[in-house]
């Protein structure tokens, strides 16, 4: 996955150096804003954090199909029978268990003769076995069989991976600065007292394909594209400062 983290924003409420008083602005894109609690002046800072992450497609999906004509149901469903059986034993081999794989028949009669075709589609989660499959049946089936153009997706387990990394690493970002803040301030981090993600966005990079077609270096053609999901979160985190007048263990 690729990420790609975002500045953020942040607030830093410090107690007022007299009674009444103005914070004054800390100069890193907030203001010292006092809040009291208790009778006893806030002592926190307040950052928002944002991340995207990007992911290629974790799954394919080939169909296979076989044709055959014969002049009996019989002979039509013996024919194809032979050769479906050719290829789901040919899967099997690439590593490809039956619950990935759905068969089809499809028997229709045309004047004298009867037709059948057979759709085998496979789903696969590492393309180097798809594409060794495929270089196979082509090879040994030759035009008795179809097979078709991969298409790629992406799986709900990698998207949802997908959407709680962008959080986590949204979080992290915010996190990291505001660790520095608060060195910055000469004040010590302390435990976060709240956090909330406050948007988070989902898109797919469709438009990769037609890039890539018209820049400077194409796509060799037949190639299929590997689409690419992105998401983003942005979070804000209300982080305490730790109170320097107790002791430490």
């Amino acid at each position: 996955m690729n990420t790609t983290n975002s500045a953020v924003r942040l607030f830093a409420a410090l107690p007022s150096a007299e009674p009444g008083g103005r914070d004054k602005q800390q100069g890193l894109e907030g203001t010292a804003l006092p809040r009291e609690r208790l009778g006893t002046p806030a002592r926190e800072v307040q950052v928002t954090g944002a991340a995207e992450v990007s992911c290629r497609a974790d799954r394919a999906s080939v169909r296979v199909s076989v044709t055959s004509t014969k002049g009996s149901v019989n002979d039509v469903t013996n024919s194809i029978s032979r050769r479906l059986e050719y290829i789901l034993q040919t899967i099997r081999q690439h590593g490809v268990g039956d619950e990935h794989t759905s068969v089809r028949r499809f028997l229709h009669r045309d004047v004298d003769a009867f037709s059948m075709e057979a759709e085998v589609v496979v789903t696969f989660s590492e393309f180097e076995k798809m594409e060794q499959m495929c270089s196979f049946l082509l090879d040994k089936l030759d035009k008795s069989v179809h097979v078709g153009a991969p298409q790629f997706f992406h799986s709900h387990a990698r998207l949802h991976q997908l959407r709680l990394q962008a959080c986590l690493s949204a979080v992290e970002n915010a996190q990291q600065k505001a660790s520095k803040i608060s060195q910055l301030l000469g004040e010590s981090l302390g435990s976060p007292l709240l956090v909330r993600e406050e948007e988070t966005k989902e898109w797919r990079n469709e438009e990769e394909a037609a890039g890539r077609e018209h820049g400077s270096t194409p796509r060799l053609p037949f190639i299929p594209h590997v689409p690419t999901a992105s998401a983003s979160s942005q979070v804000s985190i209300t982080f305490s400062f730790r109170d320097k007048s107790k002791k430490r263990l």
